[in-house]
């Protein structure tokens, strides 16, 4: 495989500069994978695993939120949250998981409470299922 430019910043800093052969996120409308000679494209991310090769290597990491970029290509990969799976604090994802879980069966809950409590289960599951794929 080719190799392409990959950047991958977070609001905390650069998670990853270097080259990929493949990059496969979650996008608002699905999956999106991206090889060398990619068009050039701009999409919102979802919430998922992302999938990057590099070196031949998989390597996996949870991706929450933020932009892919695609330009002449370079890819940019900014996510508002980046966390390799080796690096999950997977108690702590149980943890949040157990709460998000308590504020969903407490009928006494807001909309506003359930609705964050959602996301945090959303999120939560996202990184203990990347966790396992180390």
């Amino acid at each position: 495989m080719t190799d392409f430019s990959l950047k991958i910043v977070t609001p905390d800093g650069i998670c990853y500069d270097g080259t990929a052969q493949q990059l496969t996120v979650r996008s608002t409308t699905g999956d999106i994978g991206i090889l060398a000679g990619h068009i050039n494209c701009v999409a919102p991310l979802g919430m998922g695993r992302a999938t990057i090769i590099i070196d031949g290597q998989k390597c996996y990491a949870a991706c929450i939120g933020g932009m892919l970029s695609v330009v002449d290509g370079k890819v940019t990969l900014v996510p508002t949250t980046f966390e390799w799976a080796d690096q999950i604090d997977v108690p702590r994802a149980e943890r949040s998981y157990q709460r998000a879980q308590d504020i969903l069966k407490n009928k006494d809950s807001t909309n506003t409470d359930i609705k964050l409590a959602e996301a945090r289960l959303r999120r939560a599951l996202v990184r203990k299922s990347v966790a396992s794929s180390k």
